[in-house]
């Protein structure tokens, strides 16, 4: 009996392990678009991919600057994030939530939601909060 149980658990498992047929969505693909610049005015490029639902990518601030020189003697401004890490899960059926997670050196630590949804045949991406920013991606 003790080994006819793994046996057995193996012949249950199969049919779920026999499952690979992958969940398309209409989201599935490459994204791209540009944001406008939001109370920031700073816009974002954004490169973003669905697969089966799972979304992964970046969005890229071109106006981004590093530390810059301290003629005046002052502390000089905080670097910005020029390149967001963007990742979620994707739903059809209405909005869903995605994190975007700044490249920044050191301990600043910067995060940031950002709301998606299906309008149309575009995929529009709206940030809460920070800089406001939205863009409308179309699919490559």
């Amino acid at each position: 009996m003790r080994k006819l149980l793994p046996l057995s658990l193996a012949v249950l498992a199969a049919p779920c392990l026999a499952q690979t047929s992958p969940l398309v969505s209409s989201l599935d693909g490459d994204w791209h678009g540009r944001s406008d610049g939001g109370s920031c005015n700073a816009p974002l490029d954004y490169q973003l991919t669905v697969d089966t639902g799972i979304v992964d990518g970046t969005s890229y601030d071109t106006s981004a600057h590093g530390p810059v020189p301290n003629l005046r003697k002052s502390a000089p401004p905080p670097p910005t994030p020029g390149l967001w890490q963007i990742h979620g899960v994707a739903r059809t059926g209405g909005p869903f939530t995605l994190l975007a997670v700044a490249s920044v050196k050191g301990s600043d630590h910067r995060e940031i939601k950002l709301s998606g949804a299906l309008q149309g045949g575009a995929l529009v991406v709206t940030e809460e909060g920070g800089c406001g920013r939205k863009a409308t991606l179309s699919k490559n």
